[in-house]
């Protein structure tokens, strides 16, 4: 999949505090490298990930949908 080079992201610890999933970039940053996290179903442990529109994120039993509004 490509994505275009002006389309809107967010790295996925950012978007870990954006919806209250962790209170710090610092727990942020452990639940990450922990393993804790999953996007689009595979373990990711790279906390400046970036995430495109669409992408689901997992935490916690929890999935979200990345979405930006235009």
């Amino acid at each position: 999949m490509s994505f275009a080079e002006d389309e809107p992201t967010i790295q996925l610890d950012r978007f870990l505090k954006l919806m209250n999933f962790v209170e710090t970039g610092g727990q942020a940053k452990m639940m990450i490298q922990g393993g804790f996290v999953e996007v689009n179903g595979a373990t990711e442990t790279r906390r400046k990930k970036k995430l495109h529109h669409g992408d689901m994120v997992t935490f916690e039993g929890e999935t979200v949908q990345v979405e930006f509004n235009e």
